[in-house]
């Protein structure tokens, strides 16, 4: 199986940085794209930023300029630079990953996610 590991999250002040970092582990061919997303209480679950193997990226517009997704093809980790935090950013922030499984083909994987709280 593909397991997805977060670690990174915590209680940060306002205009505060944070960095997460999500490896995959388990028995796969290659990662497709990686990606994260976020809930906040009582909303729906959206995506944050997102990167494929060929380093191309994708952000939602409320974190442009202020986040950076990254990715370390070798050590299957993404990670999410977070800088000038804002207590809207506060939520659940959940790794995703497609990755390729020599039986099952391509599977979509999510981690358990790591909380990120903003104080104002």
């Amino acid at each position: 199986q593909v397991q997805l590991g977060e670690s990174g999250g915590g209680l940060v002040q306002a205009g505060g940085s944070l960095r997460l970092s999500c490896a995959a582990s388990g028995s796969f061919f290659s990662i497709n794209a990686m990606g994260w997303y976020r809930q906040a209480p009582g909303k729906q679950r959206e995506l944050v930023a997102s990167i494929i193997a060929g380093g191309n990226t994708n952000y939602a517009d409320s974190v442009k300029d202020r986040f950076t997704i990254s990715r370390d093809n070798a050590k299957n980790t993404v990670y999410l630079q977070m800088n000038s935090l804002k207590p809207e950013d506060t939520a659940v922030y959940y790794c995703n990953a497609g990755v390729f499984h020599p039986t099952y083909g391509y599977l979509e994987r999510w981690g358990r996610g790591t909380l990120v709280t903003v104080s104002s």
